[in-house]
């Protein structure tokens, strides 16, 4: 078993799962803004905040789904040892 690359796989999957995590917080913070524009109606920022609220959930998705795999990839590596 290389147990640098084990090392490395683990940090590039920390990192991942920053990425997620961050995604998720953009998100958080449109719904807020979402929210806010209840009582302040913007119809153009509303469109925006919609078309940016899709773009982060699919990109949490496809992080989601490279983590899936890397972890598959890294549990498989850690199995051969």
């Amino acid at each position: 078993m290389d147990q640098q690359k084990i090392d490395q796989m683990r940090a590039t999957l920390s990192k991942l799962e920053d990425i997620k995590n961050s995604q998720e917080s953009i998100i958080d913070k449109i719904n807020h803004v979402i929210t806010d524009l209840f009582q302040h109606p913007d119809k153009e920022l509303e469109k925006a905040m919609e078309n940016a609220h899709q773009k982060s959930s699919d990109n949490v998705d496809s992080v989601r789904d490279a983590i899936e795999e890397y972890e598959m990839k890294l549990n498989k590596l850690e199995n051969q040892g």
